[in-house]
């Protein structure tokens, strides 16, 4: 097959259809959206990493779900802000393969850690004593590397499976970012062998993944249920809000969303758009919020921080007034 030729190596990113002339107006909410989010998970990474007592493995994993958001977050940034701040849709082709490998490994990656996680609260619940045993810090290190290997092999064959296709029948995708999905859609060639892998790699990540997930809390609902003292189930229940909050984040969408792409031909053009921001921007930005505000050592952490902060500012503005 040919080499793409030059014109066909430029795609067209869309904003928000329908919404163009307004799109400036966008940029601010979105651009406070990437702060939030960045400022978040980094706030957590650093509070982990400074606090000794944090050194456990439900804050290491904590830590590893924040590192995947930074990634999700970091290689959608310069194409989104690039369009909602500067109106500049032109992306070529290997910044889009190398944007679209990036951004399907850190979710194949968000998707382990969550599963990950499941299995911390399913062990905590089902037999506590031997928590500290079973789930050491070295332990969840391998399992980290794991987690980062499968994301970083599975995804592999897609830029190459890619880029090998000519892109003469249009250069128009339907996002502010290059999902393998919307690239396919546009090439100008068979894209079975593509399809049937990015389906594969789909379901050896998130669908197993998601598959150990709902395994995990059964087991949890029937270990939370056989529990007699009322206060001891809450407790129980209120350890795994967190967790369901960010699966129901991360899952939701992302299945809309592979549903959508691949069977909803009649369906709104908005509704998938809509769907990718909603599972590439919100989870960042809720997750360290849910985390922050349900996780009373944390939350006592960031007060704490801030209260120092406070306190340093007043004392250098005394010393100002003194001068």
């Amino acid at each position: 097959m040919a080499a793409p030729s030059n014109v066909s190596r430029i795609f067209i990113l869309s904003g928000i259809p329908e919404l163009e002339d307004h799109q400036n107006f966008l940029a601010f909410p979105l651009c406070l959206l990437y702060v939030v989010a960045l400022w978040g998970n980094c706030t957590i990474l650093v509070i982990i990493r400074t606090e000794e007592s944090f050194h456990q493995p439900m804050y290491v994993l904590l830590a590893m779900l924040a590192m995947t958001d930074i990634g999700v977050s970091l290689t959608t940034l310069p194409t989104v802000l690039g369009i909602f701040w500067f109106g500049y849709y032109q992306i070529n082709l290997d910044s889009c393969l190398t944007q679209m490998y990036f951004l399907h490994t850190f979710a194949a990656m968000e998707s382990g850690v969550l599963v990950v996680m499941a299995v911390d609260r399913l062990i905590a619940i089902w037999d506590p004593l031997r928590y500290s045993s079973i789930l050491t810090n070295p332990l969840i290190g391998k399992i980290g590397l794991g987690i980062v290997l499968r994301g970083l092999c599975v995804v592999f064959p897609i830029p190459f499976l890619t880029r090998r296709f000519p892109f003469n029948k249009s250069h128009l995708l339907s996002h502010s970012y290059c999902l393998h999905q919307d690239v396919i859609r546009v090439a100008g060639a068979d894209t079975t062998v593509n399809s049937i892998y990015g389906l594969v790699a789909v379901l050896m990540t998130k669908g197993v993944d998601s598959m150990f997930i709902v395994i995990s809390y059964i087991l949890i609902l029937k270990a939370v249920l056989d529990i007699k003292a009322n206060s001891a189930r809450l407790k129980a229940f209120s350890t795994c809000v967190c967790h369901v909050c960010a699966v129901l984040l991360f899952y939701i969408p992302l299945i809309g969303l592979s549903v959508v792409h691949r069977f909803g031909k009649n369906t709104s053009h908005l509704l998938p758009i809509l769907m990718a921001d909603v599972y590439l921007l919100v989870p960042p930005v809720i997750n360290p919020v849910i985390y922050s505000i349900k996780t009373k050592q944390i939350r006592q952490k960031i007060v704490k921080v801030f209260n120092r902060q406070k306190i340093r500012t007043l004392d250098n503005k005394i010393a100002v007034i003194k001068v």
